[in-house]
């Protein structure tokens, strides 16, 4: 495993040599050159990280068969790209677009509003760093016996990242997202494989846990229902906004490579998110009992079990530790490229208009040194679950939805409109997320969606009275 991790600074290395030149379009974008392969891996690998290997199963795990929402969850982000995806990378092919910030400033010429959702973004953004290196110090943890402390795990892997990042930018990024995606395909089919050959398949499973937990085969009330709902709404509106991958439908080759690779994407839920609720589901039936911590494990335990019976499949849990790494990876290094570019990009360079393109290269890799050093500290320390900061992380990204979707639809829609719908649903998102002694889910709803709600009858309100 060391082995291939210090293999991937000789990719970084690789992507450095193979620059065309020191431009912002180059480093972030990869030239705009991706082909139908190389964009479905890094779009696969990006989309399904940490959260998928240990969170959805740690999910699947407390919430029993209730959890089948989340396939549904992920099957409906690609319904929202094809919503946008094809418009805006004609829009990006014609203006030169690096980041979500470049065609909101274009569409709506308010540098407010940009930077709004920038920040909205970046945000978002660190939160989901957070919640892989949260992962990645789990799984190093178990890997190695406590040998390596999480902590140690997490120092480690995360200099890898920031290392071949610097040397090749989206080049060495997407380059390393094949061969992750890769591993985190075979990892999945190979663990479900081994689980049902060795536990007897779902219907022991299912069986158990009916008898060890009964509840968890009862049907939803209404408020858990919409629950679902308001979830599948998360990922629609939040996922598929994500800025990393926003950039990756820049980098596309042409529109047709854009459309294949999304259609492939459309088959990914039912081989990767399904195969890993079925992980979680047996880890149920196999070991009741654990708390919201421990849940979190619960592949790895099962994969632990596995080897003591059969020793010789402890190959089984070397792949898979490799496959969680390295989707963990392919999502952390690509969310810091995004907040890089939006430092660099959006912020600096809106400022620092004189700066050319080869010292805003420079200063975005230094950027990102900066941004994972912070990160690190906070996902040593940060207590929450990982499907938690998730939650959150979406519901902020929920409000820059309507900014790109109506941006791309309605075009006399005004960017004061938007910004001030983009404000009203912060507001009560943040609001409904800190404040205790309001449930973070009224009516069953995340806080995430009832921000957007607000926020888009805000931006017809305000373009309402704008027009009077």
């Amino acid at each position: 495993m060391a082995l291939y991790l210090f293999s991937l600074i000789g990719v970084g290395i690789a992507g450095r040599i193979a620059r065309k030149d020191q431009s912002l379009s180059d480093f972030y974008l990869a030239g705009r050159g991706m082909g139908v392969a190389v964009l479905f891996l890094t779009l696969y690998a990006t989309q399904y990280s940490g959260n998928t290997m240990i969170g959805f199963a740690g999910k699947a795990y407390r919430g029993g068969y209730q959890s089948l929402v989340m396939v549904v969850f992920m099957s409906s982000v690609i319904g929202a790209y094809l919503l946008y995806a094809p418009k805006l990378f004609k829009l990006s092919q014609k203006y030169h677009f690096i980041t979500t910030g470049d065609f909101i400033q274009q569409r709506y010429k308010n540098v407010s509003l940009t930077l709004a959702v920038v920040i909205v973004s970046i945000v978002a953004l660190g939160n989901y760093i957070l919640t892989n290196l949260k992962a990645i110090g789990y799984i190093v943890v178990a890997s190695t016996g406590g040998v390596i402390s999480f902590t140690q795990g997490i120092i480690v892997l995360s200099l890898i990242m920031v290392i071949y990042e610097t040397l090749g930018g989206m080049r060495s990024v997407a380059w390393t997202d094949v061969i992750q995606g890769i591993l985190l395909l075979g990892g999945v089919f190979i663990i479900f494989i081994v689980i049902q050959l060795e536990y007897g398949g779902m219907e022991i499973a299912g069986e158990m846990i009916r008898q060890n937990d009964p509840k968890t085969f009862s049907p939803p009330s209404w408020e858990e229902k919409r629950t679902w709902l308001s979830t599948v709404g998360l990922a629609f509106f939040g996922i598929s906004v994500y800025p990393h991958a926003i950039q990756r439908i820049y980098a596309a080759k042409n529109e047709h490579t854009l459309k294949r690779s999304l259609q492939i994407m459309v088959f990914m839920p039912l081989v990767t998110t399904m195969f890993m609720m079925i992980v979680g589901w047996v880890g149920l039936s196999q070991f009741p009992g654990l708390d919201s911590n421990s849940s979190e494990q619960i592949t790895i335990i099962v994969l632990q079990d596995i080897s003591a019976r059969i020793p010789i499949m402890q190959f089984v849990t070397v792949l898979f530790l490799s496959a969680a790494i390295a989707a963990i990876m392919s999502t952390v290094d690509s969310a810091l490229l995004a907040i890089s570019s939006m430092l660099t990009k959006d912020i600096y360079g809106r400022f620092a208009y004189y700066s050319d393109q080869s010292t805003l290269t420079r200063l975005g890799k230094i950027f990102s040194w900066i941004i994972m050093a912070f990160a690190v500290v906070l996902a040593i320390h940060l207590p929450q679950t990982i499907w938690r900061i998730m939650e959150i992380k979406l519901e902020l990204l929920c409000q820059i939805f309507p900014a790109i979707l109506i941006g791309l639809h309605f075009k006399h829609i005004d960017g004061r409109s938007i910004l001030a719908g983009l404000t009203v649903g912060i507001m009560i998102s943040v609001v409904l997320i800190l404040n205790s002694d309001l449930p973070s889910k009224p009516w069953g709803i995340h806080a995430g969606i009832w921000g957007l709600a607000f926020n888009v009858v805000s931006v017809w309100l305000f373009q309402y009275f704008y027009k009077k």
